[in-house]
């Protein structure tokens, strides 16, 4: 699947994240369970807002009940690694893609739904940049995260397929030059998702704040 998921995102990601990364770890964990959890409540919220779209129901039970394992995973891992769970503001990221949802009740459902394929596709990317470059635990947990990873963004392109009146590949193609922007672009605070950083005046300890 990551062949196809490098073609479905615009841009691979910048080596310059791959550098801050290596260098923020305990921020790159905190922010990873961050993302985990989120997937699960959207993943929820979406089963509650819509409950007559059997097909969703099923597969975004699947999701949360994984993403909210995954977010399990990560809690042990950096209880492992001695690292506190604080607190992180969130990135532009997400906030950015969804600003670009359509609010018309025909649009938003296949939006958010474009939107969670995209998130789940960098996400991989990510998972599969970072893998050669970690220690050996926490490389053998992204390589393992993959699969899950790939089948939840074919799971959300799938349900945007199914449910839109519409050919979704125009609004595809804008959210996809949406998150190009949003990942190649400089970016004041290191997060999973934040784009190229530019961190002059934020140390890594000052990224993270006690709750």
């Amino acid at each position: 699947m990551l062949s196809e998921i490098l073609e479905f995102l615009p841009c691979p990601t910048p080596d310059a994240w791959l550098e801050e990364a290596l260098r923020q770890q305990s921020v790159l964990l905190i922010d990873h369970a961050n993302c985990e959890k989120k997937a699960a409540a959207t993943a929820m919220n979406l089963l509650y807002r819509y409950s007559d779209r059997t097909e969703l129901l099923q597969k975004m039970a699947q999701l949360a009940r994984e993403e909210l394992l995954h977010f399990e995973q990560v809690v042990k891992l950096l209880e492992q690694r001695q690292i506190e769970y604080a607190y992180l503001s969130a990135s532009r990221y997400a906030g950015g893609l969804r600003s670009h949802i359509r609010h018309d009740r025909c649009h938003v459902l296949t939006d958010t739904l474009i939107i969670g394929a995209f998130v789940e596709a960098r996400s991989c990317e990510r998972f599969a940049r970072l893998a050669p470059l970690l220690d050996a635990p926490l490389a053998r947990f992204y390589r393992g995260l993959l699969k899950s990873e790939s089948r939840h963004y074919q799971d959300y392109l799938f349900l945007a397929r199914l449910y839109a009146d519409e050919d979704i590949t125009p609004q595809i193609e804008r959210l996809r030059a949406v998150e190009h922007g949003l990942i190649s672009s400089p970016d004041s605070e290191f997060r999973f998702h934040s784009g190229v950083p530019n961190l002059a005046a934020v140390s890594p300890a000052e990224s993270v704040q006690r709750a």
